[in-house]
């Protein structure tokens, strides 16, 4: 009965959570292809297609071996991914150069994505240890791309709105990190990677 209890409260975590995305999801799109159609700026268009490319995965991810259960893990994976839908195109930026961090992170996260593919995860668990393509480079390309793209955003769209919601979501993306590392550790493929593979998010620096 526990496990029917727990397997029930997952799938309408699931389904929730599947709800949340779509509805965050069609703001973030309409207003940054609105801003790609105005301004002809395509670090809105790849933006808006690496973002599109996450949500699809939610979608279509596999079903996990083992998956946290801790409403903690599951309350910062939600709301961790899903701040970045609040992102808003702003007319000027402190840096409006740093639009093509932009489009070099959003390339960098469909890379990540093709190496993830279906292994994609919301809440830390563990579906298929990836140690092909950027896993090769680092364990977390994913969050590293989040890392280049929205410091990127911040910089070539500034308002205080953006900037809360940058600090917002990097703190929840750094949480989730050692969370999920703390969950897949339990597994000694992954620990057998971790040793091969030193580095989360920087080569040689982090």
């Amino acid at each position: 009965m526990k496990a029917l209890a727990q397997s029930l409260n997952l799938n309408v975590g699931h389904i929730l959570a599947g709800i949340l995305m779509a509805c965050l999801w069609g703001w973030f799109a309409y207003w940054h292809v609105q801003a790609f159609l105005i301004a002809n700026d395509w670090s809105y268009f790849y933006l808006c297609i690496s973002e599109t490319l996450i949500a699809l995965c939610f979608l279509v991810r596999k079903c996990p071996k083992s998956v946290s259960a801790a409403p903690f893990d599951w309350a910062i994976a939600v709301v961790g991914t899903f701040a970045s839908f609040l992102f808003i195109p702003a007319s000027s930026g402190i840096l409006p150069s740093a639009k093509y961090a932009v489009i070099a992170g959003s390339v960098l996260t469909i890379l990540g994505i093709i190496s993830l593919n279906r292994s994609f995860a919301l809440v830390a668990s563990k579906r298929e240890i990836k140690t092909s393509g950027l896993y090769c480079v680092v364990r977390h390309p994913l969050y590293a791309s989040y890392l280049l793209t929205f410091t990127g955003y911040i910089f070539a769209n500034s308002t205080l709105e953006n900037v809360t919601v940058y600090f917002f979501t990097m703190g929840c993306m750094f949480i989730r990190m050692f969370r999920e590392e703390r969950h897949l550790s339990l597994d000694a493929e992954y620990l057998r990677y971790t040793h091969e593979v030193r580095w989360r998010l920087i080569p040689f620096v982090f």
